[in-house]
């Protein structure tokens, strides 16, 4: 038996993680750990998750953690500061997120600051001063910083004093072109390695599927990290998806009147964002918007706005939130399908965090995934040949996330457990979504579903939308109907759809033995 195995048995405070016990040497003791946590945060007990982070990095020791939104990742990496009297230094995909962190520490006594190109020359040699007198704590940067020539030697020189406790990579997922937020700058932050040698790095994620996770922990070069994952099911959040109306005001103004605390209203769009919230001010609402391509001061009156006032409601781009500390947000609300699976999951989880019963309500349309298609596609064209190919496959994986997407919204069971499914979670119905509590009834599509598969027949594929304005000429019923069956052949792969957005349909294998030999379908639409 090995000294350390030797020594793990023989002392009575091992920290039980996967069925191993560990001595847990090289961190303070639990008391003043939670001593720490008490003295800079008031807070009395750690959230499930966040000590067996803290321990492993004040151990050394490379971590891997996936908590749900709202279980404070943020404190595992500043608090090994805190204790060690050092500093962390941060990577965040978002100045907004940075500048909130910043913030948010600050209000608690601990220096912080964020290094991005945006920052006057005063907060420059704020910053700087902070370095020099080593009272800086936690140091928030951009990934693509990290390409800049000064800010790689800043890292070196920190590192070479011998201060750095952490490096910390928030948002993890990002680095993953399997994840549903995929940027480019987060594949170079292996790099880290290289300027800081013999450091361990923490990478953070609210969700990340187990192919999302085996990315991060190669491209990030994690060493025989502690790899924890925590469910992703919230029981205080009911979810609700439900087609969008042509004029969905009333429904979206009832919504938001039955709602407590805060709401948080998301558009796809920044021109959407502006529409509804005047819309919404019309009406009598007090809604502010909040997206990108307003100016700083902007942005910054309608954060204030959303975290201080009683019951704030916020039309916003999905980027707002990431990070935002407001407990008390009683609705989420999307005006639109969201575009994935692991991104719904985030942005809903901004419901409810102090526990309290909570809200997620998704309108959505046929035509949704169709402007969302579009709209990818539109983006890639502005690329060169090159970097188009290279970009080919993560359109196609974007589109069968959006499709996932989609198959839960219009899918009969429950909400919950198909969320969790879909980022390899099993999970129990939560009888507590639309559908557990309505039950919807089954209903026998077996002649329609051939009448859909013999208009695929013969090996040419069809248009989606010329398939559905041809079956309701000659078959009767709404094109409507037609579509959700033809999308849930595809969900049954009776039917093949193309990947590029276009929704060309062939049909499958499966398909043609269907229309040799029939077996009965019934589905709740």
């Amino acid at each position: 038996m090995s000294p350390c195995l030797a020594l793990a048995h023989s002392c009575p405070q091992v920290v039980e993680r996967y069925g191993q016990r560990r001595h847990d040497w090289g961190w303070p003791p639990v008391d003043r750990l939670s001593e720490a946590l008490r003295r800079h945060f008031g807070w009395t007990d750690f959230r499930p998750g966040q000590r067996q982070v803290v321990e492993a990095l004040l151990a050394g020791q490379d971590c891997l953690a996936v908590l749900p939104t709202g279980a404070g990742k943020s404190l595992c990496y500043q608090l090994p500061a805190l204790v060690r009297q050092g500093l962390v230094v941060v990577i965040s995909p978002l100045v907004a997120l940075m500048q909130d962190q910043v913030r948010q520490l600050r209000r608690h006594g601990i220096a912080a600051a964020c290094l991005h190109q945006g920052l006057d020359h005063l907060r420059r040699q704020q910053l700087q001063q902070g370095l020099n007198d080593q009272s800086l704590r936690v140091l928030y940067l951009s990934p693509e910083r990290l390409q800049v020539e000064a800010t790689r030697r800043l890292l070196e020189e920190i590192h070479a004093t011998g201060r750095l406790v952490a490096l910390a990579v928030d948002e993890a997922h990002c680095i993953s072109a399997w994840g549903h937020d995929f940027r480019p700058h987060y594949r170079r932050l292996g790099e880290l390695r290289r300027l800081c040698p013999g450091v361990p790095m923490v990478a953070l994620s609210a969700t990340a599927a187990p192919q999302v996770r085996a990315d991060i922990i190669r491209l990030l070069q994690l060493r025989r990290p502690e790899v924890l994952v925590r469910s992703a099911r919230r029981s205080n959040l009911s979810y609700t998806m439900r087609r969008r109306s042509e004029e969905p005001l009333a429904e979206v103004l009832n919504a938001v009147a039955e709602a407590r605390g805060a709401v948080l209203i998301y558009a796809r769009t920044r021109l959407a964002v502006e529409e509804w919230s005047t819309r919404l001010a019309q009406a009598g609402l007090a809604a502010i918007p909040y997206h990108a391509g307003m100016d700083p001061a902007s942005r910054q009156l309608a954060l204030e706005h959303f975290q201080n006032q009683p019951r704030p409601v916020l039309v916003a781009t999905v980027a707002f939130g990431m990070g935002v500390d407001r407990a008390d947000v009683g609705l989420v609300l999307h005006l639109t399908l969201p575009a994935s699976v692991e991104g719904y999951l985030q942005e809903s989880g901004r419901a409810g965090r102090d526990g309290q019963p909570a809200h997620c309500l998704v309108l959505f349309a046929a035509a949704d995934r169709v402007s969302l298609g579009w709209a990818m596609r539109a983006a890639s064209q502005q690329l060169s040949a090159a970097e188009r190919l290279q970009e080919r496959e993560r359109l196609e994986l974007a589109q069968r996330q959006l499709r996932r997407m989609e198959a839960v919204a219009e899918g009969p069971g429950c909400r919950e457990q198909a969320l969790l499914l879909a980022v390899g979670e099993l999970a129990p119905p939560c009888h507590r979504c639309d559908n557990c509590r309505r039950h919807p009834a089954a209903v026998d599509w077996s002649e329609p579903a051939a009448q859909v598969l013999t208009a695929l027949d013969g090996g040419r594929g069809r248009d989606l939308r010329q398939l559905v304005e041809g079956l309701a000429k000659d078959h009767g019923q709404n094109q409507e109907t037609w579509g959700w069956l033809a999308r849930r052949l595809v969900q049954e792969e009776l039917i093949r759809e193309s990947d590029d957005g276009r929704q060309q349909l062939w049909l499958c294998a499966l398909g043609e033995n269907y229309l040799r030999s029939p077996w009965p379908l019934r589905w709740s639409a």
